[in-house]
């Protein structure tokens, strides 16, 4: 008899996050600091013209303002660099979001490098992630701290669950790890490197998998009444067409799993609406710090 597993509806999760957010705008407005969120992308816009729509649509229902800029492929490093550069000093920007893929000629981590910390709203500044390692969290990077807030929604005890990461990804699988064992969760990390990923994830209470691959984990490879949470974003093509699927082999994992994420459906609409929360928390970051430095020149 097929298990009966508990469908994690990311959906609804960030309905919630993002009614919470509109709140926390309004008030933001009321008191002269209005949350804007600038986007940039370079070359290829078809790459990630869809990611910016979502991210617009999504931020302008909750009033966020949302402005998209598009550079060409071949805009010199330093001209880009000045620009978010001005973007940093802008108080009328509260947010900047840095869209991938980016020409070979402009790494995403040095320009992810130059967003300041505080208008970091994609929570992947070495200082934010950094920020976790010591337990401090202010911006995480949205999709590791969405898998996690969809693990929480389960109501599991996290002190002392035993957790298996699949993928080690600087932005992904290690955040996650450290967000979990600030909580209490003793957690294993597999890698590419790893020798047997089965004998690690079967001993587990729940499970995180974000490496790209479709069909790799698979119902023999939990443990009964597991959480499952597939980050895997994967076009496949099937005999109905072009079709999106995770990690996991859905079929045969939902008939071990207690509970499980869909693709789509699962993770990323968490995804985004932590991105809004950033935003905010990003704004309210600023506003302190700007009150703080009128604070300290008006004293002196």
């Amino acid at each position: 008899m097929p298990n009966s597993y508990k469908l994690l509806n990311g959906r609804a999760i960030a309905a919630q996050i993002r009614k919470d957010v509109a709140s926390e705008v309004e008030t933001l407005k009321t008191e002269g600091w209005p949350v804007k969120l600038v986007s940039i992308s370079m070359g290829d816009v078809e790459a990630s013209a869809l990611y910016v729509r979502n991210q617009q649509k999504a931020a302008e229902k909750t009033g966020i303002a949302f402005e998209a800029r598009h550079y060409p492929a071949e805009i010199g490093r330093d001209e880009l660099l000045g620009i978010i550069q001005g973007l940093n000093t802008d108080p009328r920007v509260t947010g900047i979001i840095i869209q991938r893929p980016t020409p070979k000629h402009l790494t995403e981590r040095r320009l992810q490098r130059t967003v300041h910390p505080l208008k970091d709203v994609e929570g992947m500044h070495p200082s934010n992630i950094g920020d976790i390692v010591y337990n401090d969290l202010k911006m995480g990077p949205c999709t590791a701290v969405a898998a996690v807030e969809l693990l929480k929604s389960t109501g599991v005890n996290l002190e002392g669950l035993e957790v298996t990461v699949i993928g080690h990804s600087a932005i992904v699988g290690k955040p996650i790890a450290f967000l979990l064992m600030a909580q209490g969760a003793t957690v294993t990390v597999c890698h590419h490197e790893t020798r047997n990923i089965a004998m690690h994830s079967r001993s587990a209470d729940a499970v995180f998998v974000a490496v790209g691959k479709p069909g790799l984990v698979t119902g023999a490879m939990l443990k009964p009444g597991a959480v499952l949470i597939d980050i895997g974003i994967n076009q496949i093509d099937t005999a109905d067409g072009p079709k999106v699927v995770g990690d996991a082999d859905f079929e045969s994992c939902a008939d071990v799993a207690g509970w499980i994420t869909p693709v789509p459906g699962g993770v990323g609409p968490v995804t985004v609406a932590t991105l809004l929360k950033n935003s905010v928390t990003a704004a309210r970051l600023q506003r302190d710090h700007y009150a703080s430095e009128f604070a300290t020149r008006t004293s002196a």
